[in-house]
């Protein structure tokens, strides 16, 4: 009996050790790779009007502009941002938007919110990355996809919301880039 108990308790034991082993980046990388194949199987998939793309293939953000103003006026940070949105899952399931009718149809709405267009400054970390960094690839006027690698969204937590985002999920944001107040300068 004591020989069945030490084996069972080293089998335990060389499991916790070999976990333990895991390369953490090795595991990260793999997360980004099926990332950026889950982000190209669906733009391959996916009829999306393109004017103009933008793809950093080592974090795995692309943008896709539906429309391109021209306006001159580009985003630096400080500057603050007015922007339509609609956040979405792969599968098309919208998880967030700053548009009523978006919410209603998507069978997200929240009587309690007050939908108008989002309102930050850029450069302070208050949004998620890919948030961040496709906006600030914009023009006030621009309209534009942004696929957004989960470790530059929700990461490994996810999120417990109406549609909740699951573990390492790749998202999207549609994106209406309606107007940019220049910050101070430096």
């Amino acid at each position: 009996m004591k020989i069945r108990i030490f084996a069972i308790l080293s089998l335990i034991a060389g499991s916790f050790a070999m976990a333990s082993c895991i390369d953490e980046e090795a595991t990260d990388e793999v997360i980004l790779a099926n990332d950026k194949a889950a982000i190209n199987a669906y733009i391959d998939t996916t009829t999306i009007v393109n004017v103009k793309e933008f793809h950093d293939e080592a974090s795995g953000l692309r943008i896709i502009w539906q429309e391109v103003s021209d306006s001159g006026m580009g985003v630096t940070n400080g500057d603050t941002l007015k922007v339509d949105y609609i956040g979405k899952l792969l599968s098309n399931k919208v998880f967030d938007t700053s548009i009523k009718q978006v919410a209603v149809d998507g069978g997200i709405f929240a009587s309690t919110r007050v939908y108008t267009p989002l309102e930050f400054p850029v450069g302070f970390n208050l949004l998620i990355p890919g948030f961040e960094f496709g906006v600030g690839q914009m023009e006030q006027g621009d309209k534009a996809t942004v696929f957004i690698p989960s470790r530059y969204a929700y990461g490994q937590q996810g999120t417990n919301g109406v549609v909740p985002i699951p573990s390492n999920a790749p998202i999207m944001f549609e994106l209406n880039l309606i107007e940019v107040t220049q910050g101070p300068q430096q």
